[in-house]
């Protein structure tokens, strides 16, 4: 028997389930989520697709539009309680999406969870810019500064949450540092834990460097 051949063999299955079980964490503690060629770690029906540049492009099919189609966005397999979400989005002229967090269940994010706004707001005063603007928080409190970049550029977006405290980082800048269970709207929940996701609004969009650290 070749006892060297089969160990190699069973070691090689051991390690390939621990990576697919458990994807391996960085020097920083991360998780990555989409590294331009494996869509393991998320969920999508098609709509996302990976790109030769190792982005994951939004291509709306035909009739696809809005965003109450809960089912077409990005969501990660896992509910996170406290995290670090960080990846890199691309968008066009009048681009609109959002990154979900702390949603209950998928069914429906905006009732469950709470939303950081993504939205081509270019030039507006920062002193205007309100819950609806990019980098707000939807429902919530709009970004203290307008770090959005012209269409077609690439965007860094960091959000954390850990306990009740918020931390949104924006192209390098600090937008939102707040405790969110005291600055949401009455009579809305703050989930303990939930899904993240990234919206599907039914207008081309792109992602990469998506990555997660628990807290």
């Amino acid at each position: 028997m070749k006892i060297l051949p089969v160990l190699l063999v069973l070691l090689s299955t051991s390690l390939y389930t621990a990576k697919a079980g458990h994807p391996e964490k960085n020097a920083e503690g991360f998780v990555t989520i989409f590294d331009g060629k494996d869509l393991s770690s998320i969920v999508t029906e098609g709509n996302w697709q990976i790109q030769d540049d190792g982005s994951l492009s939004l291509v709306p099919r035909e009739g696809e539009s809005g965003w109450k189609r809960y089912n077409h966005y990005i969501w990660l397999k896992e509910k996170y309680a406290d995290f670090t979400f960080d990846f890199e989005y691309q968008h066009g002229a009048g681009g609109n999406s959002g990154l979900y967090f702390r949603c209950a269940d998928k069914i429906d994010p905006t009732l469950s969870g709470f939303e950081v706004q993504i939205l081509d707001s270019l030039g507006k005063p920062d002193a205007e810019m309100g819950h609806h603007d990019n980098g707000g928080v939807i429902k919530t409190k709009g970004a203290s500064k307008n770090m959005s970049k012209p269409a077609g550029e690439w965007n860094r977006m960091t959000v954390t949450m850990k306990g009740n405290q918020l931390t949104v980082v924006l192209n390098g800048e600090t937008i939102h540092d707040l405790d969110l269970a005291a600055a949401k709207e009455a009579g809305k929940d703050l989930p303990a834990e939930g899904y993240l996701s990234i919206q599907d609004h039914g207008q081309p969009f792109r992602v990469r460097n998506i990555q997660v650290k628990r807290l």
